[in-house]
């Protein structure tokens, strides 16, 4: 293996830890630590930054390795129709089996590095998603309990301002009783001075 080939299996192979990572089920204040880390930290910027460059010397790698298995197919095909003047024997047979073999190999090394990268950063972005989702979550309901401590709050004073709605028109019904009898009083009052023959300008008030 070339050692292009072999910085691609050790790229797979980093792949492949850090998948392991992604969906370990870690606390969720580990998860978020590390997650806001890995999101946040320029240095993780600069790394990525460096393995999508890296990601398209293997898209190239992977381009390449496909034509080659293409080739190495289509010669191995021709070599056991017996075109071409192809002398079959056991050498020839094991040297176009190992390029097949070989061709098949990097292509799928290659595909699958590739094949990975896209899946690490797509679950990568659900799982902060999902993250921040559970953050706004806890604020929410942070917010519903404090809004209904309040709304009880609110219901006290509201049960306080119509008991003192109430007191207020029983109070002012009783000063209209209060008038009322007041006025009735100065009118037998007057009625009885009438009768009696001593007229009285003295009122209640």
């Amino acid at each position: 293996m070339t050692i292009y080939y072999s910085l691609t299996f050790l790229l797979l192979a980093a792949e492949m830890i850090t998948f392991c990572l992604l969906v370990a089920p870690l606390p969720y204040a580990l998860k978020k630590r590390l997650f806001t880390f890995l999101s946040e930290s320029p240095i993780v910027a600069k790394i990525a930054y460096g393995l999508k460059i890296s990601f398209i010397f293997v898209t190239i790698l992977f381009a390449d390795a496909l034509q080659r298995m293409f080739r190495v197919t289509a010669e191995s095909d021709l070599a056991r129709s017996g075109k071409q003047g192809v002398i079959q024997d056991i050498r020839t047979d094991t040297n176009l089996a190992a390029k097949k073999f070989y061709a098949q190999r990097n292509t799928y090394l290659t595909g699958f590095c590739l094949f990975l990268s896209l899946v690490l950063t797509r679950t990568f972005y659900i799982i902060l998603d999902l993250i921040h989702t559970q953050e706004e979550y806890a604020k929410l309901k942070k917010t519903a309990a404090s809004n209904g401590s309040q709304s009880e709050e609110i219901t006290q004073l509201k049960k306080q301002l119509e008991e003192a709605k109430k007191v207020e028109r029983d109070f002012a019904i009783l000063k209209q009783q209060a008038k009322q009898n007041n006025d009735e009083y100065n009118r037998l009052a007057t009625e009885l001075n009438d009768l009696s023959g001593n007229k009285s300008n003295k009122r209640v008030d």
